[in-house]
């Protein structure tokens, strides 16, 4: 492992740059800084959700997610580098398909809500489609793996089943979208 900070606060981002993987310096708006730091809020957004009560199977799924989301954290933070692997996307897809085979049909679209930890999971995935969207935007700069754009856009899609898994598991339905209710 590398080496650990045992001062966390270095000055060397006072002017408002910051240093990557590879020790090049970015300015803190950079794109390659933006996409690492949305996957990194999502992250945070994740260990959130963590702090509710669980079922063990979304517990565990969520942690090995945060492992993940910490490996496309460094892999963004080198330029080149490539942490995040199909077996991680075909993972994400086998617990997808794993937790949409207990949920019923959708006919309508659902609004995020229902119980606290489906509406945190809810959050989880919208700021997994940002993540996303940030990884675009590199990517149409510079070159990023398209394994781990696949593996934001599993994930988005896992949130949304663990957002209804969630609510069913608290004894709420889905919230269902009326369209035109108040007009």
């Amino acid at each position: 492992m590398g080496h650990r900070l045992s001062k966390i606060y270095t000055r060397t981002g006072d002017k408002g740059t910051t240093g990557l993987g590879d020790g090049s310096r970015v300015p803190k708006d950079s794109l390659r800084v933006e996409a690492f730091g949305t996957v990194d809020e999502l992250n945070s957004v994740i260990g959130l959700l963590l702090a509710e009560e669980l079922r063990p199977e979304v517990r565990e799924c969520l942690t090995d997610i945060q492992h993940d989301l910490f490996d496309l954290g460094g892999e963004l933070c080198i330029p080149g580098h490539t942490a995040v692997s199909d077996r991680q996307v075909e993972r994400l897809e086998n617990i997808l398909d794993s937790f949409n085979a207990g949920l019923p049909p959708l006919k309508e679209f659902i609004l995020p809500g229902g119980a606290r930890p489906a509406a945190l999971c809810h959050l989880a995935r919208t700021v997994c489609r940002r993540a996303e969207r940030r990884l675009v935007t590199l990517a149409n700069a510079e070159v990023v793996s398209p394994t781990a754009l696949k593996y934001l856009n599993r994930l988005s899609d896992l949130l949304f089943v663990l957002a209804r898994v969630l609510n069913r598991h608290h004894h709420q339905g889905d919230v269902l979208w009326q369209p035109g209710k108040n007009r």
